[in-house]
């Protein structure tokens, strides 16, 4: 895997090693050894998938509160997404700070995202599939959100959506 720091430390792009031949090719989606070589969290206690049926669906901004915060490894294995993270580690000289990435099915890419950031997406594509492994085991009352469109973060969604559950719509701006 090559792994990329973004301008947020701690979160990367990940993308494939790909070993190919006439039959197409071969790559490892995730190795514990390369992302400790990283200095990332390995720990994979749970995976989920997400399938959305229709292009402008957004999901976020969420969070998982202490003790219970996730690290995130997303990958969309269908269609395509536009991927934000947010720093929320108050200790950060990047603190409120976003970033956005293309995750699609053709470019293979994938994000790590460290604890205390919060996540969201919206797709590009209708049918679209996300695939993510997180460090923790969901515990109910322990989410956190977001709005998608807190106007301190100045979020630049490529679209707008058209599709948002009304938890989703509803996370209040961010106080911290």
């Amino acid at each position: 895997m090559k792994f990329q720091e973004t301008k947020l430390a701690g979160a990367y792009i990940v993308d494939l090693n790909l070993l190919q031949d006439e039959r197409g090719f071969f790559s490892r989606i995730f190795c514990r050894n390369e992302f400790e070589q990283h200095g990332l969290v390995s720990d994979v206690v749970q995976g989920n998938m997400s399938w959305n049926r229709s292009k402008g669906t957004l999901r976020g901004m969420h969070f998982q509160y202490s003790p219970y915060q996730e690290t995130k490894f997303i990958r969309c294995v269908r269609g395509a997404i536009y991927d934000v993270i947010i720093d929320l580690r108050k200790d950060s000289p990047t603190y409120k700070q976003w970033i956005g990435v293309e995750l699609t099915a053709d470019n293979r890419t994938a994000l790590f995202v460290p604890k205390d950031f919060a996540h969201g997406f919206i797709t590009l594509q209708d049918d679209t599939e996300v695939f993510y492994l997180v460090s923790q085991s969901y515990q109910p009352g322990s989410e956190g959100g977001i709005r998608w469109n807190d106007p301190q973060f100045q979020i630049e969604w490529p679209l707008e959506p058209t599709c948002i559950s009304a938890k989703d719509a509803a996370w209040p701006d961010y106080e911290g």
